[in-house]
């Protein structure tokens, strides 16, 4: 059997594990919301913990909290933010809209563990006088998916997609020599070079770097000392700018004080533009993903143009087949991130008035978001863009039968000519150089030239 212990809230007496740090906030919102099992990530608890810990130095700067409680608040604090108490954070991301169950939840759960680490029983450290003190729910929580979301986007995401961009450059660098057929439409089209593809994938990611780091000076901004309504009651009127302040400190990140607290409660704008950014990067990945699928595809009834590394046996009943597990993967990720997309855009759009009432859902989202196309990118990388091979001959043979090029003859013997020749070609199943010879009357020498696919993949005019 389990120990319980009773507390008391302000709905009357509830049973609480023994040996839970939590109180009686935490267990309603357990027993209210056993709804998904899913719990906030871990990014996210640690930012509670660094705001918690800022707050109680805030306000013993501010003489409002004694050095004693201060100090061991600050521990426990740190402790949550070092993932040490994670186990002591079980409520479901689905429950009240303002994330109040799981802000009590860390203020309950530091007043006990500093009580602990105090071991005074004569000074009472309470959740909501001295942990939540100067503080509300409705700024701490948007706050926290600000300080996690900045947080996960600079130790995860922008190293794994610097680490894609080089890693697609090296590739870019080393294939330079490859020409191969390009590709409109699904169809035969002029000549490209590997590497220029490879150029077009890594300029995409680069892209998706500089969106995102455009979106960080307003994610930097927190809603710290807006208090329950944006007015900034019960808190001190310098409260958010030394909240930015320490958080800097312990963070190294540049955070600030919104300009408009009533705006950074009531809407989360920032969190919307973000994730809209991380779908513009999945959408793109996606597409190189596919690129990469395509290229690899056969081996023997596909393009063939690649072989992807093995990298786990492809199928239960087909022995020897192996599937570019790794792009499906992309895609999935990706899929994802679009869908968590959809939901960040509509919990938006549900506040109401002074606050906005989906905050649990959209952290989540975001989160999630960040964290999966940060690892997916730095595991394409590694096990897809710096692994590939490529099958040479396959693709040169490709290109040198690839009636596509004599576009290059327009300029020079006109359009109508290039027709006649592409036709009679096809019609008397004859090589098309062949035929260009004789309907063009160009020599030899100069037809090679013209005919050459290297020179196409430079542009201009032959």
């Amino acid at each position: 059997m389990k120990h319980y212990r009773i507390e008391k809230d302000s709905l009357g007496e509830v049973q609480v594990p023994a040996d839970a740090l939590y109180g009686a906030h935490t267990q309603r919102a357990i027993e209210n919301f056993p709804i998904s099992g899913i719990r906030f990530p871990r990014t996210f608890i640690q930012a509670l913990g660094l705001i918690k810990a800022a707050a109680a130095e805030v306000n013993e700067e501010l003489c409002l909290l004694d050095t004693k409680r201060a100090q061991a608040i600050q521990q426990a604090a740190i402790e949550v933010a070092e993932g040490k108490l994670d186990d002591s954070f079980p409520i479901d991301i689905f429950q009240t809209g303002s994330g109040t169950s799981t802000n009590m939840n860390a203020n309950e759960v530091i007043a006990n563990r500093a009580a602990i680490i105090l071991h005074d029983e004569k000074t009472n450290i309470h959740p909501h006088n001295h942990v939540n003190m100067s503080q509300s729910s409705n700024d701490v929580i948007p706050s926290a998916i600000h300080v996690s979301a900045y947080i996960l986007i600079q130790e995860t995401l922008i190293p794994s997609f610097k680490h894609l961009e080089t890693t697609f450059k090296k590739r870019e660098h080393e294939l330079h020599h490859i020409i191969k057929t390009g590709r409109t439409h699904l169809m035969d089209a002029m000549p490209v070079r590997l590497s220029q593809e490879l150029s077009s994938w890594a300029h995409q990611v680069s892209l998706s770097i500089e969106r995102i780091e455009l979106c960080l000076p307003r994610l930097a901004k927190l809603a710290m000392g807006g208090t329950a309504v944006g007015t900034g009651i019960n808190a001190p009127s310098e409260f958010g700018k030394r909240m930015a302040d320490k958080l800097t400190q312990s963070t190294h990140l540049p955070f600030t004080e919104t300009e408009n607290h009533f705006a950074a409660q009531a809407i989360m704008d920032t969190a919307v533009e973000l994730s809209g950014l991380l779908k513009v990067s999945a959408s793109s990945l996606i597409k190189t993903a596919n690129d990469f699928r395509l290229m690899n595809s056969g081996p023997t009834a596909g393009l063939g143009e690649i072989s992807l590394p093995v990298l786990q046996p492809g199928s239960s009943i087909m022995p020897g087949k192996v599937n570019p597990v790794m792009c499906e993967a992309m895609m999935m990720v990706c899929s994802q991130v679009i869908g968590n997309d959809a939901v960040i855009t509509t919990a938006n759009q549900l506040g109401n008035f002074e606050l906005n009432v989906m905050l649990p859902v959209i952290a989540y989202n975001l989160l999630q978001s960040i964290l999966l196309l940060g690892n997916i990118s730095r595991l394409f990388a590694d096990k897809v863009v710096a692994g590939f091979t490529v099958n040479q001959q396959h693709i040169s043979r490709i290109v040198e039968q690839n009636p596509v090029l004599i576009t290059t003859l327009s300029p020079v013997i006109g359009y109508d000519k290039v027709v006649e020749i592409a036709t009679r070609a096809h019609k008397e199943g004859r090589s098309f150089k062949d035929v260009a010879a004789e309907i063009s009357n160009l020599p030899q020498d100069e037809l090679d030239r013209l005919l050459d696919p290297t020179r196409m993949t430079d542009g201009g005019i032959m």
